[in-house]
């Protein structure tokens, strides 16, 4: 039998050679086939899975419903005839799985597989392989999970995948950034904020990028919807990080320094080197990276003493003349 491709990203869709697989007209089988999808590392005992498809039912008439809807999930699936090794569902009479050794292509499982992958490897880490692998990742992301369904399983569902992908979407503009691609970082900063337009680190790296690909004025202007995100969403204000991030861009002050520039150069010319080489090159841009940020903690500090320093120095002028 041949794989069968299931996506769950936007609208759910059932495809084998090609073609839209019957039988999944019904609602309630649709749902039950894609929880079990998305818990599919455990097996699930039919009374929990009852419970959860139909909540304001007992537990008696919950269970026939199961039963019922569990047979045109098998009559969909055309699984029945199958050997019982080659069925995509492993049942009995309390438990329900789907076969770990199952022809199966599921979109949220190559989602998952990247994101466990990378998942403590920073942006400015990864290498160019694994780069690949989340740009292909992220490209399956066709719309929030099973978008307009509003069970509570799936909201939660939902929301967990859609943050998995979101701080994909940040590696890599992290990744583009150092490698100088600010065309390709901005897109992946739009994406993000159309599902989160408050998200505050977002903005401040699509401030960095605009500015570093040449355009102040648009690093500027991302500022300004920040501020109006921030308050629209949560109403408060930048962090001080921004706020300083904003200063240094408005002061024409934020530079690429040499060792970025030398790093980035050293990147393109070791892709092919040794895996240890790959990591000390990762290993340095994190550093650059921490020392940006420290650079403009010590110019806010420095202002902030700078004030201190002159009202102090007003109030010392004040007492002398009375």
């Amino acid at each position: 039998m041949s794989t069968l491709h299931i996506s769950l990203f936007g609208k759910f869709c059932a495809r084998r050679d090609g073609q839209l697989l019957e039988g999944f007209d019904a609602r309630k089988v649709q749902e039950l086939f894609c929880y079990l999808l998305l818990h599919r590392d455990h097996a699930l005992s039919r009374e929990t899975l009852a419970s959860v498809l139909w909540p304001e039912t007992t537990t008696a008439l919950s269970k026939k419903s199961l039963r019922q809807v569990l047979w045109q999930l098998q009559s969909a699936l055309g699984s029945q005839s199958a050997a019982i090794s080659d069925r995509l569902l492993v049942l009995d009479a309390e438990w329900i799985q789907l076969n770990a050794q199952a022809d199966l292509w599921l979109d949220v499982a190559s989602l998952e597989y990247a994101s466990n992958v990378i998942q403590k490897i920073s942006g400015a880490e990864l290498d160019a392989q694994r780069a690949l692998m989340l740009q292909q990742a992220v490209q399956l992301y066709q719309g929030p999970l099973l978008e307009g369904w509003y069970n509570d399983w799936c909201i939660l569902e939902r929301e967990r995948l859609q943050t998995m992908y979101l701080a994909m979407l940040d590696k890599l503009m992290g990744y583009c950034e150092v490698r100088r691609d600010f065309e390709t970082g901005l897109q992946y900063g739009i994406r993000i904020l159309c599902y989160d337009r408050a998200r505050e680190r977002t903005h401040r790296c699509l401030m960095r990028l605009h500015y570093l690909s040449g355009d102040r004025a648009a690093a500027l202007r991302q500022f300004d919807q920040c501020s109006a995100a921030l308050e629209d969403e949560l109403g408060v204000g930048p962090s001080r990080h921004t706020v300083a991030l904003y200063e240094q861009i408005q002061a024409d002050q934020l530079t690429e320094t040499e060792f970025g520039g030398t790093l980035h150069q050293a990147n393109a010319t070791l892709e092919a080197a040794s895996p240890l080489l790959i990591e000390v090159l990762g290993r340095l841009e994190h550093l650059q990276g921490a020392l940006t940020e420290l650079q403009m903690q010590l110019q806010q500090t420095m202002k902030t003493v700078e004030q201190i320093v002159a009202s102090s120095q007003l109030s010392t002028l004040g007492y002398a003349t009375k």
